[in-house]
């Protein structure tokens, strides 16, 4: 094997734990490579990325050439037929033998999700549980031929037969559960795939397929890092079948316009600008934990959280400050290690520029916080952290209403009547997610299936399954993820 790139970062000295099934499955989390072929390479360029705790250096990470992607395209492509012509059940096992093996290392990888993206530990295992159950949920979906017509004169079948090569590519905000919310369903269905992290948050990502090496055959799973020009060759690759992507809208353009050439299928998981509506009837005290989180988790860098709180004008006042109560005393903003903080650092350097100058712009627009509101104080802190803002009835036309800002400044906004606040919350180019709470189930519900969004709940917000399709209307994305809806695009 090619030596893997190394250095003395931070993430150095995290140490998973020992065997699955007779795999001896220990990861070591000090160095990171690349995974090709089911072989650890590096090369001859490395780079690395920071703490956005501490803004402290990361290990080296490789910066892959097209040459290294043609190297695993070639193995993706020959591992295919093999892993194809496997049965579900066969496939199913080795799903659940990786979540075996994920949940062994379930350690190492929470303490390396938490220094590489922020968010505090007792999310990062989380996210590492939700990842578990997706495999393990994805391993025994049935995905059966269905008889369109079966008469004297004949008989029509519809099949699901996989694609050939995909690609994954993964957002820095939820690295471990997307990545796998891909693989999952990818493989099941006979395909291969190619993991391409952010990056800003390549590490779990190379690591995840490194585990992979000890459960799939060579090809079938591997793992690139580099820089922003490593996706185009992906995008543009002619013997890649299809793209999974989760990111950005403008990035989520730029794919889908590099994959037509080759008439790539895509997935395109994209932003959203979620509106939440609240009734007046409901019972103020006891959604507002809810609604907390659901706005405010991870650092609010959750494409389906709650961005858009509409809270009615009977019971407005009380209801923000009420809010604005639990916010402030219930969500401690600081480094992810320490168990007592809920909030940690935006993840990197753009996007905390992006939501600086969003707070920048508070005085200036004349916007009213309730709480937070303050520029970051960086002689004091080196970290990329925010105080949780929220933000008083801001004008519906200014940015904060009409953008996604990826970090915990919130607005929130009064309403009076139904088919106003219906009309205002749809009133985006996005339509990923939204939400109404209401002890009228009828009234809920009514508003509900007018809202343009691919997911709406009721009394809740942001409550995701592997069973249930995941996907956006408008400008949010295109196709579906998870559920047998998105078993059935690969």
């Amino acid at each position: 094997m090619s030596p893997a790139a190394t250095t003395n970062g931070v993430i150095d000295g995290v140490n998973g734990a020992n065997g699955v099934n007779g795999h001896s499955d220990k990861l070591e989390f000090e160095t990171y490579s690349n995974v090709i072929n089911n072989q650890l390479t590096t090369t001859s360029k490395t780079r690395h990325s920071f703490n956005p705790a501490t803004t402290e250096p990361h290990a080296e990470v490789p910066v892959s050439t097209l040459k290294d992607v043609d190297r695993a395209v070639a193995a993706a492509r020959a591992a295919f037929k093999p892993w194809s012509k496997l049965s579900f059940e066969e496939r199913g096992q080795k799903l659940r033998d990786y979540a075996d093996a994920i949940d062994s290392n379930k350690d190492g990888f929470a303490k390396l999700l938490t220094l590489e993206q922020g968010k505090p530990l007792a999310q990062s295992y989380t996210e590492i549980g939700m990842a578990t159950t997706w495999l393990r949920a994805f391993s025994t979906m049935k995905l059966s031929e269905e008889v369109i017509e079966d008469s004297e004169d004949r008989q029509v079948i519809t099949r699901y037969t996989p694609m050939g090569v995909v690609c994954g590519i993964v957002p820095w905000n939820f690295p471990i559960l997307l990545a796998v919310g891909k693989i999952a369903p990818a493989v099941y269905t006979g395909n291969t795939i190619i993991i391409k992290p952010s990056p800003y948050t390549p590490y779990c990502n190379l690591k995840l397929a490194e585990l992979g090496m000890q459960i799939f055959p060579p090809g079938v799973l591997q793992a690139l890092s580099g820089e922003e020009d490593l996706g185009p060759m992906f995008t543009t690759h002619p013997d890649i079948d299809k793209i999974s992507f989760t990111g950005s809208i403008a990035t989520g353009k730029k794919v889908m316009a590099a994959a037509s050439p080759t008439l790539k299928r895509v997935t395109l998981e994209l932003g959203g600008n979620d509106p939440a509506i609240i009734c007046e009837d409901v019972d103020v005290d006891a959604i507002i934990p809810k609604l907390a989180i659901s706005s405010f988790l991870c650092s609010s860098q959750i494409c389906m959280m709650v961005k858009r709180l509409y809270v009615h004008e009977k019971i407005y006042p009380r209801f923000v400050e009420s809010f604005a109560k639990h916010v402030k005393s219930t969500m401690k903003v600081g480094n992810g290690l320490d168990p007592d903080n809920f909030i940690g650092p935006v993840q990197n350097s753009m996007q905390y520029n992006k939501v600086k100058e969003l707070y920048s712009q508070i005085e200036k627009q004349g916007w009213k916080p309730v709480i937070g509101g303050d520029m970051p104080d960086e002689d004091t802190s080196k970290g990329y952290f925010f105080t949780p803002t929220i933000l008083d009835n801001p004008p519906e036309d200014s940015r904060i209403v009409t953008e996604e800002p990826f970090g915990p400044i919130l607005p929130i906004l009064k309403w009076k009547d139904d088919e106003d606040v219906i009309a205002r919350a749809n009133d985006s180019k996005m339509g990923l997610g939204a939400s109404v709470w209401s002890s009228d189930l009828e009234r809920a519900t009514k508003i509900a299936k007018q809202m343009e969004a691919g997911s709406v709940w009721v009394n809740s917000h942001f409550e995701v399954a592997p069973g249930i399709p995941f996907g956006g209307h408008k400008w949010s994305g295109i196709g579906m993820e998870w559920g047998m809806d998105g078993l059935k695009s690969y």
